[in-house]
């Protein structure tokens, strides 16, 4: 029955809701203000067309391993290894990476969105119309060392992200999908027209997408391995547990290949809208927080109906973040649902309410020496950085590493073949990617880890 099964953990009432939501989960921050700027950086279109051989090669036969553990199981991350492995094996900790990431991620991404969020906030008012770069600079930086307004943003943040939650995966999950990603979509494409009608569309056209090889190295081919493997959110769980809810005879292979064309197809139109914007207002590109909340509000405050602009704008990058946290909280909402039988309201706002706290040091960063400047002077980082960096360069390739080789050399060939052809027509290529996920896709994920901890090897 839509909406519920068996065990009365809830379904997906249709395909087209599971790929939205998905999708959302892989459309995020990074979407928005990391590939348009490591494009540019890495040869255009040289950059385009290996970061695409790397989705093809990397990101979906893994997307794939992930999604086929969660719909063999109907269970969340933790349950699903074990049942799997067996409750004493080494490889259910792979399962504990999936919730630690939800919690450690989502604390400090949570900020992040919720500047978005008071940035629309901003712009409907026309707080930011009519103001120099350096009143802008300073209205940034007033922000991010305002640890009450920051808190106030998480807590808002956190608790939409609830509500849309404690829906279920009918009534939460899936409706706000089918919200939120068409708005975001309607939002990018209505963007994406006014940056056709700029002055510096052509010359960003030519910068983003020009084939230039010779800016292409070895750290860029790494960057678009690595950057193919972060952006559709693997080795957090979130795919393996949207899984879960997934019907028998659902495509997980065609599935996983539209969420990925829908993730890449979003960044790429991103790269359209956020350049020609800086290259017609002349202002620098940044990675970053840099990039949308300081050069693009500058731009904006140049353009005439700037202030309409931005509105957009910034609400398009919070429905993105939204998304995406909401699928990080159901990591770990899951949990506690599946493992310690609790009510999904429950389990939904002891997770939200714990990894609020656990956000509020991310947001005091910027405002307190202690988890700021002092932190980063005994340890090298400020605890934003440290968080960051933890669960993005080690926990999410560990995760990603683990299931690869899980799902290719521990799980049976017989539920492996069956998940795999199960309601798919793309059953040919059953080898084909069990090879690619034996062989390429470790070393590939490897090499991505030796990088995110400082070990070039190019």
């Amino acid at each position: 029955m839509a909406g519920g099964d068996a065990k009365g953990r809830g379904t997906w009432a249709s395909g087209i809701g599971f790929i939205l939501a998905a999708a959302g989960s892989a459309v995020g921050l990074g979407n928005i203000w990391r590939f348009p700027y490591i494009t540019a950086e890495n040869g255009g279109g040289a950059f385009v067309l290996l970061y695409l051989g790397c989705i093809a090669l990397v990101g979906l036969p893994i997307m794939i391993a992930e999604i086929m553990i969660g719909r063999s199981t109907q269970k969340s991350t933790v349950s699903a290894f074990r049942q799997l492995a067996g409750k004493k094996s080494p490889w259910v900790s792979l399962g504990w990476i999936g919730v630690l990431c939800g919690y450690l991620i989502l604390s400090f991404y949570a900020v992040v969105a919720g500047w978005a969020l008071h940035y629309v906030v901003r712009s409907v008012t026309g707080a930011l119309a009519g103001k120099s770069a350096d009143q802008l600079q300073a209205a940034f930086t007033q922000l991010s060392t305002d640890g009450g307004q920051s808190i106030l943003a998480l807590v808002v943040f956190m608790a939409l992200t609830m509500a849309m939650v404690m829906g279920g995966v009918e009534k939460g999950l899936e409706r706000w999908a089918r919200i939120l990603m068409p708005a975001l979509l309607l939002m990018l494409v209505g963007l994406l027209v006014y940056s056709f009608t700029l002055s510096g569309f052509g010359e960003a056209f030519r910068f983003v997408f020009g084939f230039h090889a010779h800016d292409l190295t070895g750290a860029g081919v790494l960057e678009a391995l690595g950057h193919s493997f972060f952006t559709l959110s693997l080795g957090m769980g979130a795919m393996l547990t949207y899984g879960s809810y997934l019907r028998r005879d659902t495509d997980i292979v065609g599935n996983s290949i539209a969420i990925a064309v829908l993730d890449t197809v979003i960044a790429l139109l991103a790269c359209l809208v956020i350049f020609p914007i800086t290259f017609t207002a002349g202002i620098e590109t940044a990675q970053g927080p840099g990039l949308v909340f300081i050069s693009l509000p500058i731009a904006f405050s140049k353009m005439a109906g700037g202030s309409i602009l931005a509105t957009v704008f910034f609400a398009l990058l919070s429905f993105a973040a939204l998304t995406s946290t909401i699928s990080m909280l159901e990591v770990a909402t899951s949990y506690f649902i599946d493992e310690r039988g609790w009510s999904r309201h429950k389990a939904t706002l002891v997770s939200g309410s714990a990894i609020t706290l656990l956000g509020i040091p991310s947001a005091l960063t910027g405002a307190t020496v202690f988890f700021g400047s002092g932190m980063k002077e005994r340890f090298g980082r400020d605890w934003f950085s440290l968080v960051s960096d933890f669960s993005s360069n080690i926990l999410l390739p560990l995760g990603g590493f683990g299931i690869a080789l899980f799902v290719a050399w521990k799980v049976g060939d017989r539920l492996r073949h069956d998940e795999f052809l199960a309601g798919s027509s793309f059953g040919k290529f059953y080898r084909l990617w069990l090879g690619v996920l034996r062989f390429f896709v470790p070393i590939a994920v490897a090499l991505v880890f030796l990088k995110a901890i400082g070990i070039n090897i190019f």
